[in-house]
């Protein structure tokens, strides 16, 4: 069997292309042939957060899943020790009905915009 080596590593900065605009220190999800746009409200598809504002066609670069803690935007208030999953426009919202976890919360947000600690699961 030949040497084997992994292309990126988990929690490594990757570049994708932006599919539509897309805002830094949000949730962002794959759209196609390494691209990503805003991750949509519950996405399975959740790749990790964009490092800074790109446009349409635009590179930008990743900070992937893998494990790390994140600072992400609230769609609401979150309780602390709350799982997240996306929400509209790359944000995070509590679990509640939705399917795709993403993250535990490390501190509670009060309402829509709040920036908050989230760990990567």
């Amino acid at each position: 069997m030949a040497d084997y080596l992994p292309k990126f590593k988990p929690g490594q900065a990757v570049t994708f292309t932006a599919s539509v605009d897309v805002a830094g220190g949000r949730l962002v999800a794959v759209t196609g042939d390494r691209t990503v746009g805003p991750a949509a409200a519950d996405s399975a598809a959740v790749v990790g957060v964009a490092g800074f504002n790109a446009k349409a066609g635009e590179r930008v670069t990743v900070f992937t899943r893998a494990g790390g803690v994140h600072q992400l935007t609230a769609a609401g208030a979150i309780a602390a020790g709350a799982q997240v999953s996306a929400a509209a426009a790359g944000k995070a919202q509590t679990i509640g009905a939705t399917e795709n976890p993403i993250g535990l919360a490390l501190e509670a947000a009060a309402a829509d915009n709040d920036v908050i600690d989230v760990l990567f699961i």
